[in-house]
């Protein structure tokens, strides 16, 4: 069988094939390739606003996952072994006993980008949805498989999860809503407007801010953070309601001080136009005398 000559056209055609390919790699190639190494865990220093929590137990539930399957999520850190993310997974190690973590240094971030990806790994999972009917039939296969359910983050209790069976891609509404609105009955008697509120924390504290003589923008804001002292008496509000013009009940309900509409109290928030509400009902008062 003759041989095919080096310079002959399939040759030429494989050796530009190769290049071609080599090429490509080269320009997809990002500038520093992810490596996996392993760093002394004193080493690394934990981000010192980092505003993702971890409780004793969800750090327990880690360190089982670790023991379990190893480390499948490196730590990462950034160039001077600050980590970027895996708090949770390097307090887990510790309780572990572990002296040398898997880590991965990334390259590139600006001091934003890091800030911001420190919110997003967290943020970006918790985004996410289950499907209700899968979710249940794979915890059941592995607790017929006798495996320890605890160590995948759900209890034993998984049954009972409050699913709809239906897939949540996480275009839906992520937060579910139980709320129980306590229902008032009125007896008849209006109350008078000092029997509707209990403001006397918010005075005090109101006292002391006016007698600080601070700058007004941080006395206009403590001022208003003073106000949440005020404690209301809702029996005697939804009594006040029921008993005033049309003007005082809908600002009552736009402030949510008496919920008709359980929607729209939430759509308008539950502290909304005191001033407003205090002035007509002075008026309304006013009129009465």
């Amino acid at each position: 069988m003759a041989k095919e000559k080096p310079d002959s056209p399939t040759h030429e055609a494989m050796r530009q094939a190769a290049w071609d390919e080599n090429t490509a790699a080269d320009v997809q190639r990002p500038a520093h390739e992810l490596a996996v190494e392993y760093r002394n865990i004193d080493a690394l220093i934990p981000y010192v606003n980092n505003a993702r929590t971890h409780s004793d137990e969800q750090v327990a539930q880690i360190a089982a996952s670790i023991k379990e399957f190893g480390w499948t999520n490196p730590v990462l850190v950034d160039g001077d072994n600050g980590i970027i993310a895996g708090h949770g997974r390097v307090q887990a190690a510790r309780n572990l006993g572990q002296t040398e973590i898997p880590v991965i240094e990334l390259h590139g971030l600006s001091d934003t980008q890091r800030r911001a990806y420190i919110l997003a790994d967290n943020q970006l999972a918790i985004n996410a949805g289950w499907n209700g009917d899968l979710l249940l039939n794979e915890l059941e296969r592995l607790q017929l498989d006798d495996f320890d359910i605890s160590i995948t983050g759900f209890g034993l209790d998984f049954a009972e999860l409050d699913f709809d069976g239906e897939s949540t891609d996480g275009d839906d509404d992520k937060y579910t809503r139980s709320i129980e609105v306590p229902i008032y009955e009125i007896t008849g008697k209006k109350p008078a407007i000092s029997e509707l509120l209990d403001s006397t924390k918010a005075d005090e504290l109101l006292t002391e801010i006016a007698a600080a003589k601070l700058p007004a923008a941080i006395s206009s804001f403590l001022k208003a953070a003073a106000t949440r002292h005020t404690v209301f008496d809702f029996a005697n509000i939804a009594e006040y309601y029921a008993h005033s013009t049309s003007d005082i009940q809908n600002l009552m309900e736009r402030s949510a001080l008496v919920i008709i509409d359980v929607d729209k109290a939430i759509e308008n928030g539950f502290v909304y136009a005191a001033t407003e509400i205090m002035k007509l009902a002075t008026q309304d008062a006013d009129n009465e005398e």
